[in-house]
């Protein structure tokens, strides 16, 4: 099948989410809700996952999931703010348990702190299948900006997460904790041994000037007009290209938050004795 698919890009963060359906009236998934985040006041807000539920809302749909594709280091998930408005099981890759390993140690979080994933309601394993609706699902394994990144597969469209972008912006770092640009490499070499005309929907984009925020291209596009990848650029090409842009890059403004929020499943850490949650963030750490 075909699915719906509805974009909402956030300006702020660079992010598309996605709301992903069978038919008018029928089942739904989200992909990736953002939960505002002001770094200054330390503030959150939920316009950007609101926008989500009016249209859920509106349309009548009834939410099966909330996919996230990894632990996101550039926006907070809004998974249980919208867990709580529409219900759904939060998904994320099996593999979230390495990297709540290595930031359990990182933000030194304590005993009280599980690293086995069951923040989430749902774990998926490689080329695990599951359903929305009449439409059929697959999980793929695509690391390499984390051990622990999914793509999902939805009839003849694939949300390849922090994979690829849009062909003239390239793909994603590989400089987090745990990324590695010849994992990241194969990963994509894996989409793109799909048909030319298989729909990819993109995590980000950060486009440049002149050209409007854009999230939707496919497999042939890529293979052709990708800055990074394209023209069969082989895997040595590709490492020293990614290893060269991520060594220039600055971190993500709203790591250290995101990352806190995100391994909880969109969870803030537990209130403190005087009823106040708090972030950490570490010095001098990575």
């Amino acid at each position: 099948m075909r699915p719906l698919v509805e974009a909402f890009f956030d300006h702020v963060t660079g992010t598309v989410s996605y709301v992903v359906y069978d038919e008018p009236k029928g089942r739904a998934a989200i992909i990736d809700p953002v939960l505002a985040y002001e770094p200054k006041s330390g503030r959150t807000a939920t316009a950007p996952a609101d926008c989500l539920i009016r249209f859920v809302q509106k349309a009548e749909l009834t939410l099966d999931w909330i996919l996230e594709t990894h632990a996101h280091a550039d926006h907070l998930s809004a998974a249980q703010y919208i867990k709580a408005s529409l219900g759904g099981k939060v998904a994320i890759g099996e593999r979230i348990r390495q990297v709540q390993a290595v930031f359990k140690g990182l933000l030194n979080l304590g005993r009280d702190f599980r690293q086995d994933g069951s923040q989430f309601d749902h774990l998926f394993h490689e080329d695990e299948t599951f359903v929305i609706g009449r439409l059929q699902g697959k999980a793929w394994l695509v690391p390499g900006h984390t051990p622990a990144d999914m793509a999902y597969e939805i009839g003849d469209a694939i949300f390849v997460g922090d994979t690829l972008f849009m062909p003239d912006v390239g793909t994603a770092r590989c400089d987090f904790p745990g990324g590695d640009a010849h994992m990241l490499y194969h990963s994509i070499q894996k989409l793109l041994s799909l048909p030319d005309q298989t729909r990819l929907f993109v995590c980000h984009d950060y486009p440049p000037d002149g050209r409007p925020a854009s999230w939707e291209t496919t497999v042939g596009e890529q293979r052709q007009h990708n800055i990074h990848v394209g023209n069969n650029k082989d895997e040595a090409a590709f490492v020293a290209i990614r290893k060269e842009r991520d060594s220039g890059l600055d971190m993500p403004t709203l790591i250290w938050p995101s990352i806190q929020v995100n391994i909880r499943a969109g969870e803030l850490p537990a209130a403190e004795s005087n009823g106040l949650n708090y972030l950490k963030i570490p010095v001098n750490a990575i």
